[in-house]
This record gives C-alpha cells, sequence and structure tokens, in this order.
C-alpha cells in the first residue's frame, strides 16, 4: 500500500480550489455531528514537553470521514516568530495503515474560518456590509477572504493591529489583490478614535489574538452586530468584556464541553455550558431534523466563540486528501507498507 505526502505547497494549491460553500457544508457536518453526541469520538489531547516546543497530539473519528492524529508543536519562547508546525496523519479505515500525512499549518486557520462564516450566515439577521478584524496572523487573512467570498455583499475591511509594520502591510497588499473592489484599511489599536468608528460601523467582527485584556468596549459595538471570537483558548485570555457577553444573551459556540473550561471570556463572565448552545443544533434546525425547541436568550446582537475540535481537523484533512488525486497533487511513496 503507498503513502501520499501533501506539502505546504501541495495544501495551497489543492484549497485554492474550495469554495465557501464547500467549506461551509463541510463545517456544518462536522458540527451535526458533535450535537447529536454520536458517531465520533474524541479523545483528550496529549501533551510532551519537547527541547524548546510544546507538542500537542490529538486524535479523533468520525464515522463515514475517516480517522486521524493531528500533531502540532507550540514554541515555549515568545521569540519564535516561526508558526506553529502542524502535520495531520490519516488512516486507512480497511487496513489500518497509514495513507497520507498532510502538512496541516494553514488547514487550522481555513477550518475555524469556515465555521466562523458559516455562524455569520446563521446568525446574522441582514447581509453584511463591513467587516472589521483584530489581529494578522493567519487565522485573520483566512477569516477575511472566506467571509468576502462568502458575502458579496460586503464593501469595506478594516484590520486592526497592535502596530503598523510590514506584516500588516503585507496581509493589506495581499487582501487588495485578492480582493480588488473592497475598499480595506489597516489601524493601529491606540488608534481609539477610528477603532471606535469602525467597531461601531461594522456589520460582523472577527477576532483572533492572544490578548489578555478586551480588545475594545462592549458600548463600542453596535446593535445587530455578529462577533466571531476565535483567539482565546484558556483562562485569562479575553478578547471581549463580560458587558458584551451578557448583551449577546445565549452564545453560540463550537463545543459546550470545550468552551466552558477553555473559553477566557466566557469564564469571565460565568457563563456555563447551559447559557451556551452549539452551532451543531442551529446546524439542525435549519436543515429541519432538530431534536426538540432550541431554547435562546435574544440579545441586540449575537457572537460565536470557537476553541476549535479535532473534528474539524480529521474532515478537512481527509477532504483535502479526496481532492489530491483528481488534482495530480502530491507525493506517492509506492509499498510505503510492504
Amino acid at each position: 500500500m503507498s503513502l501520499l505526502i501533501l506539502s505546504a505547497q501541495d495544501v495551497n494549491a489543492i484549497t485554492a480550489t474550495f469554495s465557501s460553500a464547500e467549506l461551509e457544508a463541510l463545517m456544518a457536518s462536522v458540527f451535526h455531528h458533535l450535537s447529536t453526541g454520536s458517531d465520533y469520538a474524541l479523545p483528550h489531547r496529549t501533551t510532551i514537553a519537547m527541547s524548546h516546543h510544546t507538542a500537542l497530539f490529538m486524535p479523533s473519528w468520525v464515522k463515514d470521514v475517516g480517522t486521524a492524529i493531528k500533531v502540532v508543536s507550540v514554541p515555549t519562547s515568545t521569540d519564535d516568530k516561526r508558526g506553529l508546525p502542524a502535520s495531520t496523519i490519516l488512516m486507512d479505515e480497511e487496513t489500518g495503515c497509514v495513507k497520507a500525512i498532510v502538512n496541516a499549518s494553514a488547514l487550522t486557520a481555513l477550518r475555524t474560518a469556515a465555521v466562523s462564516v458559516l455562524a455569520t450566515r446563521l446568525l446574522l439577521s441582514k447581509p453584511p456590509i463591513s467587516l472589521v478584524a483584530f489581529g494578522m496572523g493567519k487565522q485573520i487573512e483566512a477569516h477575511v477572504d472566506l467571509h468576502i467570498r462568502a458575502f458579496p455583499s460586503i464593501k469595506r475591511c478594516v484590520i486592526v493591529n497592535r502596530s503598523r509594520n510590514m506584516h500588516l502591510e503585507n496581509l493589506l497588499s495581499e487582501l487588495c489583490r485578492s480582493h480588488p473592489l473592497i475598499a480595506f484599511k489597516g489601524l493601529v489599536a491606540d488608534d481609539t478614535a477610528e477603532v471606535r468608528s469602525a467597531v461601531s460601523r461594522a456589520s460582523v467582527i472577527c477576532t483572533a489574538t492572544s490578548s489578555t485584556h478586551p480588545l475594545f468596549p462592549s458600548e463600542w459595538v453596535s446593535p445587530g452586530t455578529h462577533l466571531n471570537l476565535v483567539g482565546s483558548f484558556k483562562l485569562g485570555m479575553v478578547e471581549v468584556d463580560c458587558d458584551l457577553i451578557r448583551r449577546a444573551g445565549t452564545i453560540v459556540v463550537d463545543s459546550a464541553e470545550a468552551c466552558a473550561v477553555e473559553a477566557g471570556e466566557l469564564i469571565a463572565a460565568s457563563r456555563r455550558a447551559g447559557d451556551m448552545i452549539e452551532i451543531g443544533r442551529l446546524v439542525e434546525d435549519r436543515q429541519g431534523t432538530s431534536q426538540g425547541e432550541i431554547q435562546m436568550t435574544k440579545g441586540d446582537m449575537t457572537v460565536f466563540k470557537s476553541v476549535g475540535v479535532g473534528l474539524q481537523d480529521v474532515a478537512i484533512a481527509q477532504h483535502v486528501v479526496s481532492k489530491a488525486g483528481s488534482l495530480a497533487v502530491g507525493t506517492i511513496v509506492e509499498n510505503f507498507h510492504v
């Protein structure tokens, strides 16, 4: 049996062919599985301390999708700016052999952005016109690109960062090349007046930072705005204040169990699993397969909080591998298991 290896360049070539609707549908299926509580396995991740990294091993299985383990190395030094090395190993369900090794560095951002777009579609009451994004990493690049592709109504986008540097300039240049009809603008977080104006006019706000303090006060956010919060993943990390969380009423999340212990701003606002509803339940409701009436407390704006689940990783990696053959992309090692 052969082994398929997909490099970062291979993965980029494949994902460039994905439509936003295709990715939304993929994530809708994933979270439908999660909320029904069946046909998946999601063991807790294993952590190993290396010399200069913390290695995370995250296995998962989804019925009719596949089995995988994602390995991510998080640098222990804040001076390490090389990014997060990530790979996903996919198993063959029949033979039990490894069938593919996929560079997953860009896939985490893509699958996270895809579920944020799904949340925006499910929760926003009218077509978005203005998008504001806080951060400048791969997550923000994916969120901005996918939202613009998913919602042709978006006409302007503001990206807010702690400082104006070459990384921000390069991101803005790349987005301008990809979406020449959109009015892009970069702002520094310290420019309070301009940031406040941008936030108050936003239809959608996406945050993907490691902040330990709210990025903006609740009073800046206008009624009817939708927020996708994807940055915090542990106690002490917060991107918005407690008042904003309370304004939103029932918080929509990827996993209520995970967010109850990992979502810093929800913990700070004393939100428990019972105060949240999983996005998979909303997918069920849209498809007409919901078991019972969905109870949600309405606020004057909406919030989707994501900390990420392993089922997304197996689904996106399997989808990439399934496209590799028809696109003649990747390196095949023949007789790897002989």
